[in-house]
């Protein structure tokens, strides 16, 4: 933590930089719950919009408490959730997979802000095959 504090003593750059991504990740939200039909106001409010995000794949709202199990809500959790919101945009490749998880800010602005990318819907408790099956091939 004295790391931080003394980083952003040492140059204000790095504050710029700091509220720049967090910009970024507000657009990516905002765009994001709009496109899933939500409100996108809803990605101001820091739980909220962590229980949202779970309505969007498909989860209960009370899954939210795994975000509380120590290693599994911080680094598991939001990787198999991350996985089912490209899973929700008709997105079914390993490359994506891994995509969304290194790059996740900018594969949510993304998914938020491109035209050609289209929600289709909650993907939580349904196969691969199912999931397949209701995205419309391309002619």
């Amino acid at each position: 933590m004295d790391v931080l504090l003394l980083m952003f003593e040492e140059n204000p750059g790095f504050i710029l930089l700091f509220f720049f991504i967090g910009f970024i990740a507000f657009v990516a939200n905002w765009r994001l719950f709009a496109k899933c039909g939500q409100p996108g106001l809803l990605s101001l409010l820091p739980i909220y919009n962590m229980i949202i995000s779970l309505r969007i794949v498909g989860r209960p709202g009370s899954h939210f408490f795994f975000f509380l199990i120590p290693i599994y809500g911080q680094i598991v959790f939001p990787i198999i959730l991350t996985i089912e919101l490209v899973r929700s945009f008709g997105k079914y490749h390993w490359l994506d997979y891994i995509l969304a998880i290194v790059f996740n800010l900018f594969y949510v602005l993304n998914l938020g802000l491109a035209y050609n990318e289209e929600y289709y819907g909650p993907v939580y408790g349904q196969s691969l095959e199912t999931l397949k099956a209701r995205k419309p091939q391309l002619a």
